[in-house]
């Protein structure tokens, strides 16, 4: 049986993930690009050489835009991966022109477990210096909500008792904005999120 505040999240997620989807094309693109031009005036950003990202996937904001002026500062890029044999947890594996691609089994494309099983094609979490991860939702008092499997809260569960750790910045349309948010215990918190209209930070 839910509890009053999964129930309620459940809820605003449907609700969320239902605006996103509406955007029309045109709107994501602009969005993305918008979304783009705010990251890159970051410190998190300007500083970064380790930097991980995700491809888009059911309306989510597009960051991918921000990939070569990531490489062209000579920063690597890597991209979350289910991480085999460990139930909700990612790996972050190198993302480049040499990358081998699959669908993972929720149709979102990623890194080849094979490729990623290489230890030199991959950073464990702690190595990373900043994470861009996908949202659901966000409020600007700057909580958050993800789709719920809580793949980001496992991995990153240890940056709230040990640093340095990467910085954390979450990513949506400001269409996902809300008044408040009912937050979990177990949310890892963010140092920034980032819309193509605003740049909150907790």
């Amino acid at each position: 049986m839910l509890s009053g505040i999964d129930s309620d999240r459940r809820a605003l997620r449907r609700e969320l993930r239902r605006r996103r989807r509406r955007l029309s094309l045109r709107e994501r693109h602009l969005a993305s690009h918008s979304l783009c031009r705010r990251l890159k005036r970051l410190p998190e950003l300007q500083r970064a050489r380790r930097v991980a990202l995700y491809l888009p996937n059911d309306g989510e904001i597009d960051p991918t835009p921000l990939i070569d002026w990531l490489r062209a500062r000579g920063a690597r890029v890597y991209l979350p991966v289910l991480r085999p044999l460990v139930e909700n947890r990612l790996w972050f594996v190198r993302y480049d022109a040499a990358t081998r691609m699959t669908r993972n089994r929720f149709g979102i494309q990623e890194p080849d477990t094979r490729f990623g099983a290489a230890r030199a094609n991959r950073l464990p979490a702690w190595a990373l210096d900043t994470v861009l991860l996908p949202l659901v939702g966000f409020d600007d008092a700057g909580n958050r909500i993800g789709m719920g499997g809580g793949f980001y809260d496992r991995t990153f569960a240890f940056a709230r008792r040990r640093r340095p750790a990467p910085a954390l910045i979450g990513l949506a349309h400001d269409c996902q904005r809300v008044d408040a948010l009912p937050i979990a215990p177990w949310d890892v918190p963010l140092d920034a999120i980032a819309s193509n209209a605003r740049v909150v930070r907790p």
